[in-house]
């Protein structure tokens, strides 16, 4: 049997984690045959909630569940975590501005992105979930100098997800036989979700839809989703963003299905014109844990107003938490590209990479 990895996640006695805990238990996130090592991570009121998930994750009797860690202090929950997920974060509250849920979880980011340098896995793989994801990635991006951007992400695949569900309704195709979707841009209501490329049963997706249906109820409702899921039932989406959470995981450590691409959010490198440095949701592919963008897409002058408008949001959010990016990361976030084994250009940032790189079962 492989040695067990460590994954790490924050926010772990809430409503997300409890959906997606068990299922991590079980090998969904990195492998039906790897076992984990869960250190969870909560604030010191939730520690007792905690302990009787532990006490649930234990009953299950998952044979990968190596063993569980509990911690009320960041720093010692990601002591050599080779994953972890930063789920928990300050929700937005009634009549709250946006910049001012920036402002609130900012710094809380800019600690955690530390710690992660300072006692993560040299290998780490971090994902951050809490809203809002992409700047929040970004400062903990930048607060880890000793690691790649390319090691930060954001969770842009319950858009993803979202995109791919709703028009597998409305054209009554199995979400299965629908490929290539993009979401371009901010998990905000600003995001893009793109159907230019996509297509269902391998004809395009736009020669089976409506155009103005497309563009004045579709782009709007995946807009819209999150604040229409917690008027309907009263919270936020739990259960689906799990899921989300573990499908982009997955494909970032095994690999993207042939032919297709996902959503993530990461790093810009300049690609399709988006300002470097910013983290921004782009269609990618994944192979030997790392990922890269798809290139050479044809994009059209409504889809590139569209990103624009998003970008614009982003780069407005950088200007919000300046204070708190170092300047000495800068170059690291702008300047992103290594040759890996199979000669394609993946996305980097050319830190040294040991021997191994390519190996799969780590060794705590």
């Amino acid at each position: 049997m492989k040695r067990p990895v460590r994954i790490a996640v924050t926010g772990a006695a809430g409503s997300i984690s409890h959906s997606l805990l068990f299922r991590i238990a079980a090998g969904e996130m990195v492998g039906r045959d790897q076992p984990v090592i869960l250190q969870l991570i909560e604030v010191p009121r939730a520690m007792e909630p905690l302990r009787g998930i532990a006490m649930e994750l234990e009953d299950c009797a998952f044979p990968l569940l190596h063993s569980i860690s509990m911690h009320d202090r960041f720093e010692d929950g990601v002591v050599g975590a080779h994953y972890v997920l930063l789920i928990g974060a300050r929700p937005r509250g009634p009549g709250m501005e946006r910049s001012e849920l920036i402002t609130a979880n900012a710094p809380v980011f800019a600690g955690q992105g530390r710690a992660i340098n300072e006692f993560a896995n040299r290998d780490v793989k971090v994902l951050v979930v809490g809203n809002p994801a992409n700047t929040n990635a970004l400062i903990a991006s930048r607060n880890a100098p000793d690691l790649s951007p390319a090691q930060f992400t954001a969770l842009t695949r319950l858009d993803h997800n979202r995109t791919r569900g709703i028009l597998a309704n409305h054209t009554g195709a199995n979400p299965r036989g629908i490929r290539r979707i993009s979401v371009w841009g901010n998990h905000s209501s600003t995001q893009f979700p793109d159907l230019g490329h996509a297509t269902i049963y391998g004809e395009p997706a736009l020669a089976q839809v409506d155009e103005h249906w497309y563009r004045e109820q579709f782009i709007r409702k995946i807009q819209r989703r999150g604040a229409a899921i917690i008027e309907a039932r009263g919270h936020s989406s739990a259960a689906s963003a799990a899921q989300a959470i573990l499908n982009h995981m997955y494909d970032w450590i095994n690999g993207t299905p042939e032919n297709d691409w996902v959503s993530m959010g990461i790093v810009s490198d300049g690609s399709y014109g988006i300002e470097k440095g910013i983290f921004y949701s782009f269609p990618v592919r994944c192979d030997y844990g790392r990922y890269q963008i798809v290139q050479g897409l044809e994009i059209s002058d409504f889809a590139r107003d569209r990103m624009r408008e998003t970008e614009r949001e982003l780069l407005e959010e950088m200007q919000t938490v300046a204070e708190l990016l170092p300047e000495d990361t800068e170059a690291s976030h702008r300047n992103l590209s290594v040759c890996l084994r199979s000669g394609i250009t993946l996305y980097d940032d050319g830190i040294s990479l040991p021997e191994q790189y390519l190996q799969t079962d780590r060794v705590l």
